[in-house]
């Protein structure tokens, strides 16, 4: 039953998180920039706070008597992560929203489930899974199976994409992808993934105000939206920097005011998918809570934000003018991603 709802929570906001993209196309009128630091102050500054208030009401207090070097790493971590998220944006928009997403997902899964495990086979932490503990447990095999499975499937999708990128003509992906790059968007997207990753380490860094959240008697469903509103702040300060000065250099600063544009729906809309947005990690923690393994949790969620964007590429017909051997690749990456889904789940079973 842990399991089943753990998988339940990571498929919630990992939908979330791969149709936050959606409501930024509502946006008219305005440069990225502006569109992105909106979302962004809704997503890193207002919603955090406010789901940590509404779930854990004594966060402020347990924030401040935190150690001052825990929240410097936390923050630190979150700045890190916050270029990756910026990056992101650049990614999608100079790949798409299918091969963008498998490339930057790609290579913030490895780094993401992988990596915390590594580092506690380095220095042990109790009732920490160490890559070794994994390797000779049942469970951790399939686990680590799983995980290979899914690398398999976003290799596979990203393959697919730049088979698309090669059999569509250039009228039809600048029709989907309006500003299509490939080589400046594969950079962009590998240091996105890199750094994106940071943000499950910033999670684990946040175990000591996620366990006082517990200590204190709130729903342990909830523990990590303490640390959240820490973390968030890092990669507010580094959108919102880049963005600031963005306005400046390009002149967008006025898109804010520009009657010319519907600025009230802009604002909605940038809203909704910055709420969208943290949604998914309101669902990650509560899924990681379940699961009690960072490597499934952040597989799991991965995963699942892959297929929903692949499947918003289906809708937004990114792969409507393909091959059938093209078309036929991009579905055995979906189909090897929803095999890793259950693997994973075996696995925690286990």
């Amino acid at each position: 039953m842990q399991t089943l709802l753990g998988i339940i929570f990571h498929t919630i906001g990992g939908i979330s998180s791969g149709s936050f993209y959606m409501p930024f196309k509502k946006v008219k009128g305005w440069a990225w920039e502006s569109y992105w630091i909106v979302g962004g102050l809704f997503s890193w500054l207002i919603v955090p706070p406010l789901a940590a208030w509404l779930t854990v009401p004594d966060f402020a207090e347990i924030i401040g008597g935190t150690d001052s070097g825990v929240k410097s790493l936390i923050y630190t971590l979150g700045v890190l992560w916050g270029i990756g998220g910026l990056t992101y944006g650049l990614g999608v928009r100079y790949l798409g929203m299918s091969l963008g997403n498998s490339v930057i997902l790609g290579v913030s899964s490895a780094l993401g489930s992988l990596g915390p495990a590594i580092y506690y086979n380095f220095k042990p932490v109790e009732g920490k899974q160490s890559f070794t503990d994994m390797l000779q447990s049942p469970g951790g095999q399939v686990v680590l199976l799983g995980i290979l499975v899914c690398l398999t499937g976003i290799y596979v999708s990203g393959k697919a994409g730049m088979m698309k990128e090669k059999e569509l003509p250039a009228e039809t992906k600048q029709s989907t992808t309006s500003e299509f790059n490939f080589v400046k968007g594969i950079i962009i997207a590998v240091i996105s993934g890199l750094l994106s990753a940071f943000f499950n380490f910033g999670i684990e860094a946040g175990k000591p105000m996620a366990d006082v959240a517990v200590q204190h008697g709130h729903n342990p469903l909830f523990q990590n939206n303490v640390t959240y509103v820490v973390l968030l702040w890092g990669g507010l300060t580094t959108n919102l920097l880049w963005c600031v000065y963005l306005n400046f250099k390009n002149r967008t600063y006025g898109d804010y005011t520009n009657s010319r544009t519907p600025v009230l729906r802009n604002i909605l809309f940038a809203g909704l998918a910055g709420t969208m947005w943290y949604i998914q990690f309101f669902f990650y923690g509560m899924g990681e809570s379940k699961l009690g393994n960072g490597a499934s949790s952040w597989i799991l969620h991965m995963a699942t934000i892959i297929l929903t964007a692949n499947f918003w590429g289906l809708y937004l017909k990114e792969w409507t003018a393909v091959g059938r051997k093209t078309f036929r690749t991009f579905l055995w990456g979906i189909g090897l991603i929803l095999a890793s889904i259950f693997l994973v789940g075996i696995g925690n079973s286990i």
